[in-house]
């Protein structure tokens, strides 16, 4: 009787809880299981033996090889620092300093994690790529295959992964995407893994600082960049500090007391200006989506409604469709939506299904002053995108 070869499939190990259990998972699967850990940002400091393992940088190489060796599979560590700061730290950099707020996780599974792990893929003739990701692949009734949302609603990861290429989809696997997250816990729990050292990253991984204002002022020092806070009429209310350390819907931080509630309304790099205005004025009706990433063009139809998603942590919420050729597409919505931040990721589904999505564009501003310029005080701005 012929024995049949186990199908392998690269396995993205961070170190942390959920590849770790999805390495268990695909092993009792059948899969012969080949580990990956990706190296994107700093060395382990293997010296730093009093350090937690989630303190001694953000790939945790350490719990990756434990795990490796406990369930005994092969695992390999690939360098893509360089990859990964090309494709993703500089363009978090380049994005806020031109008054964008760029999402690094999306960038890095487009460009760096996927990418890498493909490529390891084909250079070992593995059939399947797979990572802890809550999401899951699903087919139509054509046999078409889908990225969709996992069942963990709370945990749910489709919103970052809505950038890979189309044709990848059939080869992917995600072992966790019909799980909740307590029983993802019971599971690294039954491995004996230290569950309390493997505490969830919230927060981007290279910004160990703890805000990215910080992470910008030591590696971009030219975001340092002083300029004045202006109001829709280009009155001068104080100071900024950098047209880079604020975000469109930002109150915090602002140290303007004025006796109203003020908010970045958007930045003008270009000017180095920072807008502010009253709550309301955040408010929004339409939305421009470029840069696109589409799965299923057909069914995304001209003047329909669907669901769109604009932050990982938010609801979806009903808008409609209207395109604007093949590559970029307008939002229509039915109630306003407020603080839209350029640069960030909105996110097409129809039930669970990702249909797509692509990136908020700017939306045109004008800031105005009533002052002459010849009073030597505020000068006339012309109207400029924000």
């Amino acid at each position: 009787m012929a024995v049949l070869t186990p199908q392998k499939v690269v396995l993205g190990m961070s170190g942390g809880v959920d590849s770790s259990v999805a390495a268990k998972l695909l092993k009792e699967q059948g899969y012969e299981v080949l580990g990956v850990t990706l190296k994107v940002w700093e060395e382990e400091d293997e010296t730093a033996v009093s350090k937690r393992w989630q303190e001694r940088g953000c790939c945790k190489v350490g719990i990756a090889k434990h795990v490796a060796e406990l369930l005994d599979i092969s695992h390999q560590v690939i360098d893509t620092r360089e990859a990964f700061q090309q494709g993703v730290i500089d363009d978090f950099i380049g994005g806020y300093l031109q008054g964008t707020t760029p999402n690094p996780c999306v960038r890095c599974n487009e460009r760096v994690k996927f990418g890498g792990l493909f490529q390891v893929a084909e250079q070992l003739g593995a059939d399947f790529v797979a990572t802890g990701h809550y999401a899951t692949i699903q087919q139509d009734k054509l046999g078409r295959f889908f990225l969709a949302r996992g069942r963990d609603t709370q945990k749910d990861q489709s919103y970052f992964l809505y950038r890979i290429p189309a044709k990848w989809l059939s080869r992917m696997l995600f072992p966790l995407g019909s799980m909740k997250k307590p029983q993802v816990w019971s599971e690294a729990e039954a491995m004996g893994l230290p569950v309390e050292e493997l505490k969830e990253s919230q927060e981007i991984c290279f910004v160990t600082q703890g805000d990215y204002r910080e992470f910008l002022k030591e590696h971009a020092p030219q975001a340092t960049n002083p300029g004045k806070f202006v109001d829709n009429d280009g009155k001068t209310l104080g100071q900024h500090q950098g047209v880079a350390f604020y975000t469109q819907g930002q109150r915090k931080g602002l140290g303007i007391a004025t006796g109203n509630r003020l908010y970045v309304q958007h930045v003008v790099p270009d000017l180095n200006l920072v807008v502010l205005g009253p709550p309301e004025d955040l408010d929004t009706r339409t939305c421009r989506v470029a840069d696109l990433n589409i799965f299923s063009r057909e069914n995304l139809v001209e003047g329909e409604l669907l669901d769109v998603k604009f932050r990982y942590g938010s609801l979806p919420v009903p808008a409609k469709l209207h395109w604007e050729g093949t590559n970029a597409i307008t939002l229509e919505f039915e109630t306003p939506v407020r603080a839209l931040s350029p640069g960030q990721s909105a996110v097409f589904y129809q039930h669970d299904r990702v249909l797509g999505g692509g990136i908020i564009q700017a939306q045109p501003a004008c800031v105005k002053s009533s002052k002459s310029p010849a009073s030597g005080k505020d000068a006339q701005l012309e109207p400029v995108v924000g």
